[in-house]
């Protein structure tokens, strides 16, 4: 099996057992997944997910979403208001361009509707599972362009091939922004009963040196990290401004808020 983001081989490190998960029932017609690890970069992907179909990979994202929205507490959701606030902080400070941007894979539009009604901030949501008319501006695949800002919220850990990843960073304007809130460390836990790989539609695993190299190659050059939103914003373009803003807004807030780095931000070791 050869590794999506550096082309190396990957090597098997372990299965995990979804008989006595909370998602068995999802999970019925599969059970053990096994998992597989870069021997370079340390990036880890379920080979089970990857070899399954398309229908069985669909159905299985739209139970898990829809479970979510009914049983949302029984796991841990991204922090939808620090991340609202945080793009607020970006756009109000001109790191991150406000007025184009898109949700990738925005699921329910929970951070656009937070944005809307207590920042006055239109987020427009793409998702190729959910789509609903109501106070969201969302976009159907077809009309999707290219943007100056694209986020992703916990979604770089459900993709399967190297396509759905470059997807995403095609809809980046050059000179533009993509940020990413996700689990990122050093090494993945050589453990089944990680927390990460609980939900079932968790596929893919980064590591700072896997997500060092993707950004590379996509043509990144600095990224920011802001711990409360646990998001990276990757930059192409490295700005000293840019990082004058960043102590600025730092100084106003008196706290670390967000750190500013050449490459990635490896600040999960």
């Amino acid at each position: 099996m050869e590794c999506l983001v550096c082309n190396r081989n990957m090597f098997y490190i372990f299965s995990k057992d979804y008989v006595n998960s909370a998602f068995y029932s999802m999970m019925a017609d599969i059970k053990i997944v096994d998992y597989y690890k870069c021997e370079n970069c340390g990036f880890t992907i379920s080979k089970t997910h990857s070899d399954m179909d398309y229908k069985r990979w669909a159905k299985l994202n739209y139970d898990f979403h829809h479970f979510l929205e009914n049983n949302g507490a029984s796991i841990n959701q991204p922090p939808y208001l620090a991340q609202a606030v945080m793009i607020k902080v970006l756009t109000q400070n001109g790191i991150i361009d406000g007025f184009s941007i898109l949700d990738y894979a925005g699921g329910y539009g929970t951070l656009s509707l937070i944005l809307k009604k207590y920042f006055n901030f239109n987020l427009p949501v793409y998702d190729p599972y959910v789509q609903r008319q109501n106070s969201i501006d969302y976009i159907q695949k077809k009309d999707l362009e290219k943007y100056q800002t694209v986020f992703n919220s916990a979604l770089f850990e459900h993709l399967l091939d190297r396509t759905s990843f470059d997807e995403i960073n095609s809809l980046v304007c050059d000179g533009g922004a993509m940020i990413i809130h996700s689990v990122i460390c050093e090494q993945i836990p050589k453990d089944p009963n990680w927390f990460y790989l609980d939900p079932p539609v968790h596929t893919t695993f980064h590591t700072n040196k896997s997500m060092n190299i993707l950004m590379k190659q996509w043509g990144y050059k600095s990224s920011i990290y802001c711990l409360s939103a646990k998001s990276w914003i990757l930059l192409k373009r490295n700005d000293l401004e840019i990082k004058r803003k960043c102590e600025q807004i730092n100084a106003e807030f008196q706290a670390q808020y967000l750190i500013y780095q050449e490459g990635f931000v490896d600040y999960w070791k």
